[in-house]
């Protein structure tokens, strides 16, 4: 099914990538194969809610989008993702970091 929020008027390769070579991320959607995953059927879930990884590489994808290779923990996927399927875990605001109070904290801890 095609994308409804299309973005295709964005262009985020004219400013530099969000994350960073090794930044721990969080993924913010559930992941599925949309075919190229090797060894996993189509539809099948990769990485879900909530999995923490780290940002292995960085390429673009159509000169527009980044597409950062992000290799997950837990599930033990690397998987492309776009920037805005991801969240720091490194670089969380002062305020956000305050919200989060003790378990800040434990973020820490996961290194």
């Amino acid at each position: 099914m095609a994308d409804i929020n299309r973005d295709d008027d964005i262009i985020e390769v004219a400013s530099p990538p969000r994350y960073a070579m090794g930044e721990r991320v969080i993924s913010r959607t559930v992941i599925r194969n949309d075919g190229t995953y090797n060894g996993k059927d189509i539809g099948e879930v990769l990485v879900n809610k909530g999995e923490i990884g780290f940002v292995t590489s960085i390429g673009t994808f159509l000169q527009q989008f980044y597409i950062y290779a992000v290799e997950f923990v837990e599930s033990g996927h690397r998987v492309g993702m776009r920037g805005k399927e991801l969240c720091t875990l490194d670089h969380l605001p002062e305020e956000v970091l305050a919200q989060l109070g003790e378990r800040a904290r434990q973020l820490q801890d996961l290194r």
